[in-house]
């Protein structure tokens, strides 16, 4: 009898502990993934508005949302494209694009991708088109829950590049080259060119292999007025 006894409380406590050891390791894979997808996505917990209304520093304290904001794009070969940018539209875009410019970080890069009749794309430190800065920004555009910015991708219009997360954009951005509505609500627009057209029609004739570049143009600087 206590032979029996003592071999129930051993099945007991082997069953107890594959329970916890069974939880501990679903747990731990959990964990592992959502540090993966923390590490590689950066993708806040806030929702656009959220983060936009709740930051400490939110982009409408730093650009107020009335104020112009215009650029410069000026390339190596003496090329001039002037844009005017839209903080009432994508206030968290323009502030995080704007603040990469006057720190430099453009100066010297190149445009990387360029696809005639659709658009420029540049702003990749890496010049691969999988390089960026360091901090990712919540992805301002209507399927990720940003209904206010209603700018479509038009000619001239400057959008920014992501992964398929929505909200992996950083330092990328493209240039529409000719109209490409069906990218409406789905990547952050955020300016218009005013000025240059004709360098945006030299550059998307670039010649190519694929989609890059044969020699990448470069920029020469990105200045904000």
């Amino acid at each position: 009898m206590k032979k029996y006894c003592r071999f129930f409380a051993a099945v007991c406590c082997l069953a107890v502990l594959l329970v916890f050891v069974g939880c501990a390791t679903e747990k731990d894979a959990d964990s592992l993934q959502k540090t993966y997808t923390s590490a590689t996505d950066k993708e806040p917990a806030q929702t656009p508005e959220q983060a936009v209304a709740e930051s400490p520093t939110p982009a409408a304290e730093a650009i107020e949302e009335d104020e112009e904001v215009n650029i410069t794009i000026t390339m190596k070969d003496g090329g001039v494209m002037k844009l005017e940018l839209y903080p009432d539209k994508a206030p968290k875009t323009v502030e995080n694009f704007t603040k990469l410019a006057k720190e430099g970080f453009y100066d010297g890069l190149t445009f990387h991708r360029i696809m005639e009749g659709f658009m420029i794309q540049g702003g990749d430190p890496e010049g691969t088109g999988f390089g960026g800065s360091d901090e990712n920004i919540v992805g301002e555009f209507a399927i990720n829950g940003f209904a206010q910015n209603d700018i479509s991708h038009v000619r001239g219009v400057i959008s920014m590049a992501r992964a398929q997360n929505p909200n992996s954009a950083s330092s990328q951005f493209f240039i529409v080259h000719d109209d490409a509505t069906f990218l409406d609500g789905q990547y952050a627009a955020f300016g218009m060119m005013t000025e240059g057209f004709d360098v945006l029609d030299a550059l998307a004739k670039t010649p190519v292999r694929g989609e890059t570049p044969v020699a990448k143009p470069v920029i020469e600087s990105i200045t904000v007025e």
